[in-house]
């Protein structure tokens, strides 16, 4: 019987072991108060290496990247809802103290949607050109539910999709695309790299499961203070609007454009640190 028992607590740690890395993977270095950086759709951990190195020497960083992504082994559906539920665990099992969160794109989707989940488990927060719902950008109106109902959203079509695009010239035509999201080129063929070594059924299901789900509403129970960097929208004077409808319900909000596409970190660094360091203080 004490065998049984000594196995079954085996087979217990090893699938907590398991369950703290399914849904991502994770760097930790520096040393202070803790900071958990998400990077956003498609992208490594790597995509935050030079905001780590600016604040390491004063905070703990642990970098994530997420299943499926960039290398790293893909995880079962829903995806998303899983790396949420995990990255919670994983603030919980590792007693990190209120960490914040610096989240790019779906990492600032992810942040908001842990920190609605568990209010007082988190601290600050900084979205980096990321919504609540990416679907209202253009269409205020849009909602989740019909959106999944609609056939352009069928996560397992989309899947299907996104494996047939052919590898040949993959990098090469997924640069031509990033262009139009980020300044340098060299930045542009490393984000597409990143979008070719990825799962390509988990960009499939991520980019309809970011896209159908609306956390407008409940980022209404955010009690941390949330600093948002935008890009330019048309104009700044869109942006600013467009913003401040999406993060409407964040009580604690501090609003900022950058003169900037979507890699704000990338395109404008001086700008970025100097706003991501005031806030933290």
């Amino acid at each position: 019987m004490k065998k049984i028992i000594n196995l079954l607590i085996i087979c217990l740690i090893i699938f907590q072991a398991n369950a703290q890395t399914n849904a991502f993977k994770v760097e930790v270095s520096g040393k202070g108060q803790p900071i958990i950086l998400i990077p956003g759709y498609s992208c490594s951990g790597e995509v935050w290496q030079e905001t780590v190195t600016h604040l390491k020497d004063r905070y703990e960083c642990h970098v994530i990247t997420i299943a499926g992504y960039a290398g790293v082994p893909k995880l079962d559906t829903p995806i998303l809802k899983t790396v949420r539920n995990e990255l919670i665990n994983y603030v919980k099992t590792k007693k990190l103290n209120k960490p914040m969160l610096i989240g790019h794109s779906l990492g600032a989707f992810m942040s908001l949607w842990v920190s609605s989940v568990e209010p007082d488990l988190f601290g600050k927060i900084i979205c980096v050109d990321g919504l609540p719902f990416v679907s209202a950008v253009s269409d205020t109106t849009a909602n989740a539910d019909v959106l999944k109902k609609n056939p352009q959203f069928n996560p397992e079509a989309v899947a299907k999709n996104f494996e047939m695009l052919p590898s040949e010239n993959y990098v090469k035509n997924m640069t031509g695309a990033m262009l139009y999201q980020v300044k340098d080129t060299a930045r542009a063929i490393q984000i597409a790299t990143w979008s070719s070594q990825c799962d390509r059924r988990t960009l499939g299901y991520t980019i309809v499961e970011i896209s159908t789900t609306d956390l407008r509403e409940e980022i209404a129970k955010i009690k941390q203070p949330v600093l948002v960097l935008g890009s330019i929208y048309g104009t700044e004077a869109n942006s600013h609007v467009m913003l401040n409808h999406q993060f409407r319900k964040v009580p604690n909000k501090t609003i900022e454009v950058a003169n900037s596409k979507h890699f704000i970190m990338y395109d404008v660094p001086e700008w970025f640190y100097a706003k991501v360091d005031a806030f933290l203080q």
